[in-house]
């Protein structure tokens, strides 16, 4: 099974160019579409849900059995989708348990004791279970979240769409969270939208780099970071001293640390006096895509990613 993106594009009538000749093959399990607020994740996540259309390209999904065209077939696709969008709304007065239900019903699960069992089975799976007569209203960010994904999942889903699934929860409940997706991602495709890198690093064999509508580097992690190997320098400096720094040299990334700023350099050789090679990281191959200083070559597949040494650019 696996979802094929070719050429997709997309321009709203305000003249912004959501997505610019999107190009993707996403295998079965957990795959990671990375980048910041704007650049382009939601618009390609809408549209492989079928809430709205792309001005070009394709979108095959195969093996479910079959092939399905998820851009001419909307109907076909809701059959075998799963849905958690990043603003995720619910009636705060009715309870998880009856609105799984419901829910249940508009996807076609016309017998009351199937609905039940199925109701039963994703509100144990979400550990939500205990707490099936509450009010949704009365739910907590997480828990909201992992009642989102028990209705992403009636229905048997081959495909789920996860939009900034994270934000806002904290450390426990997003541990829980992405033990949930882990386990939900061995059989089907799970596409995962967010700018956590580390929700990508933890979860995600596989994984695109967007930014302005188009994908930057695409492939396992291991292969992303490969990119990077023997380039990634850092230093420790005090704030007075950043902007002298970036004048002389490719910054990819700051931070404070112990009360200094911590910057790290992409460089081919040693940038000068102060700076340590460092292990490059998945985040450190996520701003230098986005800042411009590694892209992608298509023609060239290494390591299940379609990246090239060569395509890093200091």
């Amino acid at each position: 099974m696996q979802l094929h993106i070719t050429g997709l594009s997309k321009t709203y009538p305000n003249g912004v160019q959501a997505l610019d000749d999107v190009t993707l093959s996403i295998p079965r399990g957990m795959f990671g579409l990375l980048g910041p607020n704007g650049a382009g994740k939601s618009t390609l996540m809408r549209t492989l849900a079928t809430l709205q259309d792309a001005d070009s390209g394709s979108v095959q999904l195969t093996d479910v059995p079959g092939t399905i065209n998820v851009l001419r077939d909307k109907d076909a696709v809701r059959r075998v989708l799963g849905y958690l969008p990043q603003d995720f709304g619910v009636y705060p007065k009715v309870s998880a348990e009856d609105m799984l239900d419901h829910l249940a019903q508009l996807k076609g699960l016309s017998s009351r004791g199937e609905r039940k069992d199925v109701v039963e089975r994703l509100l144990k799976q979400t550990n939500l279970h205990d707490v099936r007569k509450k009010a949704l209203g009365g739910f907590s960010g997480g828990m909201r979240q992992r009642f989102g994904i028990a209705q992403a999942l009636l229905g048997n889903p081959k495909l789920i769409i996860v939009d900034e699934p994270t934000a806002g929860l904290d450390p426990e409940e997003r541990s829980r969270f992405h033990n949930l997706l882990v386990e939900i991602g061995e059989e089907v495709i799970v596409l995962l939208s967010t700018h956590i890198v580390s929700d990508v690093s933890d979860l995600c064999p596989h994984l695109a780099i967007m930014n302005k509508g188009r994908v930057l580097l695409s492939g396992t992690p291991q292969a992303l970071v490969g990119l990077l190997k023997g380039r990634i320098w850092v230093t420790s400096v005090s704030r007075a001293e950043v902007d002298a720094l970036k004048a002389q040299h490719t910054v990819i990334s700051t931070r404070l640390y112990s009360g200094k700023t911590q910057i790290n350099v992409i460089a081919d050789g040693h940038p000068g006096p102060g700076f340590e090679p460092a292990e490059p990281t998945l985040e450190d191959a996520y701003f230098a895509a986005i800042g411009g200083h590694v892209g992608m070559k298509r023609s060239l597949v290494a390591d299940g990613a379609f990246v090239d040494t060569s395509s890093v650019i200091v």
